[in-house]
């Protein structure tokens, strides 16, 4: 097992962990606190779904030109602006700039964490690398729901909010010393 690709893959656990209390209420955040009905939900997804289609190609060609770790680091700033935003509004409108900011950042680590991956992985072993990132990347989703709904529950949607914002800073933190420690190639 490689170190250099465990260390990264554990740098995106607390923003994988976030992503997975956050998306396991949204719905009910968005209809019950942001007063939106289901088409507008379905809206609001599908523009952030939308905006990941439509830029997933220019920044995997953003990844090869300015380097895979600033859009790593980058991603990371962008789902904790998700977070704090989505704490302070108060109608589903305004959840709108933020689903195109979250679309977004999907697509930037979606094209900049595995390609990251593959590049630490030494030869002969970037299926495992791909496994221990995909496990990681799964371990969030598995942490995350519960974690968000008790969350919600006992403090409400907004504390829970700030709660990912929080793990998400942490993350972005050990990323960046995960990164700049090590000089992997870009």
């Amino acid at each position: 097992m490689d170190r250099k690709v465990v260390t990264f893959s554990l740098s995106l656990l607390p923003m994988m962990v976030s992503s997975g209390m956050f998306y396991s209420v949204l719905s009910i955040y968005i209809s019950e606190e942001l007063k939106a009905n289901k088409m507008q939900i379905g809206m609001l997804f599908t523009i952030g779904a939308l905006t990941g289609v439509l830029t997933s190609i220019l920044l995997g060609k953003a990844a090869d030109k300015f380097g895979k770790k600033p859009l790593v680091i980058l991603s990371q700033i962008l789902f904790a602006v998700v977070m704090l935003s989505y704490s302070l509004i108060n109608y589903y409108m305004y959840a709108i700039p933020i689903h195109i900011i979250e679309g977004f950042a999907w697509a930037m680590i979606g094209a900049s964490a595995p390609a990251l991956i593959a590049d630490l992985a030494k030869k002969g072993e970037r299926g495992e690398a791909m496994g221990i990132y995909n496990t990681v990347w799964s371990l969030g989703w598995v942490i995350g729901p519960f974690l968000g709904g008790t969350l919600a529950e006992l403090f409400g949607f907004r504390f829970m909010l700030v709660a990912s914002f929080l793990m998400i800073l942490a993350g972005i933190a050990l990323s960046g010393y995960v990164l700049g420690k090590n000089k992997f190639k870009r």
